[in-house]
């Protein structure tokens, strides 16, 4: 068999699309007469066939071929045809978005996969394929933790049993790259997770668990794993996958053509992972963006924008300053917002990391970054504390915290505002939606929308912590205890509308001219999903709940 893996479908606009695939050996890749080389990265074989000429707010089913011969769709595939949908004038303000984050692979272990429950994407591929095609979502947006590096499902711990080069490395995570191909292979490979990616367009963002957990949560986090003897190759091995498997395909053609590192690949022949190594040393070293080296993108949906913000690699520690993102990077940011105040309805914010947390937790983080700041013993202790409990989310930077909110305030409020912005996100393993209220009276509609997780287990001390995190009266008690411990006042407050949510979860943005919606669904044992929230969120500051929704928040 020729196709390892894919075909992923893409970044797709009006007339272009990008079809992602990995092949056996080095081969020429056609989709619909467009052809593209593979290119070699440590004996494994990619290619990304560039489809032009398509026709705005069409619909056309594809097969892909390698050398000539058809290898997709697979000769046993129950699925429809995969298509492209393309956008296009008489979509541009009707659309569905699909967001998730955390999903841990079907095992193949009966205990493990019996924890681990019903894979909401899963669940949610399957009834795709019965749905008619208008129906169909027009983005899949992947919020991180695609693969997980450093929590192997038994099978994968057997399969790197007698084949570590090196004793040092640690028996139950990834290190090289062709162990994170494998892991890829695995995430990706059910068939399920093949069709819907082959025919909803897809874009991703990694999150630590891509990397390994806590990854750049500090400046101290970092000069201790870089005292490791095997993180060097681990993280050459975690940057260089990325790149590969999700980055790419998240760039438009014409970002892949002014891309000086792609376009090396593609004209060099031979394996470019030494090109891929230095690209990678580069990605985990500089500070300010300076060689040009972007993992944020923006897509354009009709009239709906999603900017993708790299909170995770982004990081800078800066002479122990700590920020979420480089000064550049927030410009660059600044610059994608305030464009979407021309002609877009709705703009979405995403990032692996919730911007807003619940208030008792974004209130610990404040005042576990202050304390962090401190020499000696109470610094250490508060440094423990930030790695133990994974206190690394928005609030955790507190300057970009509040540099994001000040942006995020400034578009809401401009006379050409948005009916909404929405920040999607994931990672804290459970879903929820919050409204947020600016101290001067937005025209958008702000929300954070979190879905987590597609598929992981929710440990038991998760629930009570984030039931309470919720609690007005400890918000309110938090609150206070961080402003005395030297926490600025914020712009903003949010009240939550719907959740906490636990449970794999797949959710939606329903968008029809200037109003949209917010479902949650969850799979049942008969792997049917069933809706658990859906809230309006345009038009009322989120006041008009359903009785899903209300049954959850309470």
């Amino acid at each position: 068999m020729s196709l390892v893996l894919g075909p992923v479908l893409r970044h797709v606009d009006d007339t272009t699309a990008l079809i992602w695939v990995q092949t056996t050996n080095a081969a020429e890749v056609e989709v619909l007469g467009c052809r593209a080389r593979t290119f070699e990265v440590h004996g494994c074989h990619y290619a990304i066939v560039v489809v032009t000429g398509l026709t705005p707010d069409s619909t056309t089913p594809y097969e892909v071929n390698v050398d000539g011969s058809q290898v997709w769709p697979l000769p046993d595939s129950s699925f429809p045809p995969s298509v492209i949908r393309t956008r296009g004038p008489l979509r541009a303000e009707r659309h569905r978005v699909v967001f998730g984050s955390c999903r841990f692979p079907r095992s193949d272990d009966p205990s493990l996969d019996a924890k681990l429950g019903v894979d909401a994407l899963d669940s949610y591929a399957v009834r795709l394929a019965q749905q008619p095609e208008d129906e169909w979502p027009d983005a899949l947006l992947l919020l991180g933790d695609q693969v997980y590096a450093d929590e192997l499902t038994p099978h994968a711990r057997q399969n790197l049993a007698g084949r570590r080069r090196s004793a040092e490395h640690p028996e139950d995570e990834v290190v090289s790259y062709d162990e994170y191909e494998s892991l890829y292979r695995h995430a990706w490979g059910d068939p399920e997770i093949r069709w819907i990616l082959s025919t909803v367009p897809t874009a991703m963002i990694f999150d630590d668990h891509d990397i390994r957990d806590d990854w750049n949560t500090s400046a101290a986090w970092r000069e201790a794993i870089n005292a490791e003897p095997w993180w060097r190759e681990r993280i050459r091995a975690g940057l260089v996958s990325y790149w590969v498997y999700q980055h790419l395909g998240n760039l438009s053609p014409a970002a892949l053509e002014a891309d000086p590192d792609f376009q090396k690949v593609v004209a060099g022949g031979g394996d470019c992972w030494p090109q891929l190594v230095e690209l990678a040393d580069r990605a985990d070293s500089e500070v300010d963006g300076r060689k040009g080296l972007r993992f944020s993108f923006r897509w354009d949906l009709g009239r709906s924008r999603l900017i993708m913000i790299d909170s995770r690699n982004g990081r800078v520690f800066p002479d122990g300053d700590r920020k979420m993102l480089s000064d550049k990077e927030f410009d660059w940011l600044d610059e994608q917002m305030h464009d979407a105040l021309d002609g877009v309805d709705h703009l979405l914010l995403g990032s692996s990391l919730p911007w807003l947390l619940p208030p008792v937790l974004g209130n610990a983080e404040a005042v576990n970054e202050i304390a962090a700041r401190h020499t000696g013993r109470r610094g250490r202790l508060a440094e423990k504390l930030r790695q133990a409990l994974d206190l690394e989310h928005w609030a955790a930077f507190g300057d970009s915290f509040t540099r994001l909110s000040a942006l995020i305030r400034d578009v809401a409020s401009h006379p050409s505002a948005p009916s909404t912005v929405s920040v999607l996100s994931g990672d804290v393993h459970h879903s929820y939606a919050a409204r947020v209220d600016f101290a001067t009276p937005a025209k958008s509609d702000v929300y954070q929308l979190v879905c987590s997780p597609v598929h992981n287990h929710v440990p038991p001390f998760i629930k009570p912590a984030f039931i309470a995190g919720w609690s007005p009266l400890l918000g309110r008690l938090t609150d206070r205890w961080a402003r005395r411990r030297g926490s600025p006042d914020r712009p903003m407050s949010w009240t939550k509308t719907t959740g906490p949510l636990f449970g794999n979860t797949i959710a939606r943005l329903e968008i029809a001219g200037a109003d949209a919606r917010a479902v949650f669904e969850q799979p049942r044992d008969d792997e049917q999903l069933t809706v658990v929230a859906d809230v309006a969120l345009t038009g009322h500051r989120g006041s008009d709940v359903s009785p899903a929704t209300a049954s959850t928040s309470s």
